[in-house]
């Protein structure tokens, strides 16, 4: 047997760099990316190409695990090129990127529906080093936790010869994995509240966007009960759109929360980005956003930490919380002190998630009262929030 042979699917998934393509019309933002990417030895830049016409056209030969395909391109743009890509190459990752202009966050957001994986902001000029790092940093985790949730996928799929799994499918982020290699030990549990929650709050990352759509269109007697306030790590002008959606799909008011406004039941309220959204108790006793424009924490901004941690503070125990989808261990640390303070965690499972970073570090640290697949979160707490607190 060839030494190829004998390597495990484990072996292959471990040791393989993740073959990434990168377009943009941009002969700039092509080198800056592929520098950065090279750079990493788990990542190799196996095609640079100018517009999504080229990239429709050789992706068959490139073969890569990821692409980064900027949005504004000639001859063929990027949410043209989408469906084209996926229709050539079915389990492809797609990453978008764009420039932060409400067309383009509009855009970024179709093309989740479409098939795309996750969405990156470009920063406006490569010179600026702050906006840089963060864009670099954020598109190097984007590949490789997407790329590893897209192999382990494949893994169980593959046949044993390790050939390309091109039937696998844009299911590669979204179905169960069953392989034994990604099994988990089951989550310790803690008892819901007993407290009737008076808010819900709801943290959420990469995937969150899709999350987010599926899980508010279900919970309108839940919002019509209490306020619900949502922080989804994502930059300013992203969040202007994904309110409106969420106000559409929901059928309730939902907007950026304002610094000062009152919270009342029957609202939706997100974090706009740029901006920590914590709660404050007013001088009247009634609760309002406080806005924060402090340093990135756990490198995002907004963060979902601070929104829990200051929730704690004005309604004490009467707290459900959500953790959905997304990179990094975001929410943990404020959901403990949710938990502390005798409210209640939901998480989303990780067959159900994209990436199972923020959803995954609350159920490993023994914080949560369940760890649900997304349809099952809905119904859950409809009745948790009619009184069922078993």
């Amino acid at each position: 047997m060839s030494v190829v042979a004998a390597k495990s699917t484990a072996d292959i998934i471990k040791t393989e760099p993740f073959r990434v393509m990168v377009v943009d019309d941009s002969a700039v933002i092509r080198g800056l990316v592929t520098r950065w990417l090279d750079a990493e030895a788990d990542i190799e830049v196996v095609g640079s190409l100018r517009t999504g016409r080229d990239a429709v056209n050789q992706i068959e030969k490139i073969d890569p695990d990821v692409a980064v395909l900027d949005i504004e391109m000639p001859d063929l743009d990027g949410i043209s090129a989408l469906p084209l890509l996926l229709a050539k190459k079915r389990n492809l990752i797609v990453i978008m990127a764009s420039t932060l202009t409400l067309r383009n966050a509009e855009i970024s957001l179709k093309a989740l529906s479409l098939g795309a994986a996750d969405y990156i902001p470009k920063p406006e000029s490569t010179r600026e080093q702050g906006a840089a790092e963060i864009f670099r940093h954020d598109l190097i985790e984007k590949i490789r936790h997407l790329g590893s949730r897209r192999r382990r996928f494949v893994s169980t799929t593959a046949s044993p010869s390790l050939a390309p799994a091109q039937d696998a499918g844009r299911e590669a982020l979204r179905r169960p994995l069953a392989s034994a290699s990604t099994a988990h030990v089951a989550p310790t549990l803690v008892p819901f509240s007993m407290q009737t929650p008076r808010v819900l709050l709801i943290g959420s990352s990469t995937g969150g966007p899709q999350a987010l759509m599926s899980l508010i269109g279900e919970i309108g007697p839940v919002i019509d009960r209490v306020p619900v306030l949502i922080t989804q790590h994502m930059p300013p002008t992203f969040t202007t759109i994904l309110a409106e959606h969420l106000a559409r799909t929901g059928r309730r008011p939902a907007a950026e929360a304002v610094d000062g406004e009152t919270i009342t039941a029957g609202r939706i309220y997100l974090a706009p980005g740029g901006k920590h959204m914590r709660v404050a108790r007013r001088n009247g006793g009634g609760a309002v956003i406080a806005l924060d424009d402090g340093p990135p924490i756990n490198f995002c901004k907004p963060a979902v930490d601070p929104l829990f941690t200051s929730a704690v503070d004005v309604w004490q125990g009467a707290i459900q919380a959500v953790i959905l989808t997304g990179m990094g261990s975001d929410g943990m640390r404020g959901g403990k002190q949710v938990v502390a303070a005798g409210g209640s965690i939901i998480a989303q499972d990780e067959a159900t998630s994209v990436v199972w970073g923020m959803p995954g570090a609350a159920a490993n640290a023994g914080i949560c009262a369940a760890v649900l697949p997304l349809g099952q979160i809905a119904p859950k707490l409809i009745k948790l929030f009619a009184g069922d607190r078993s």
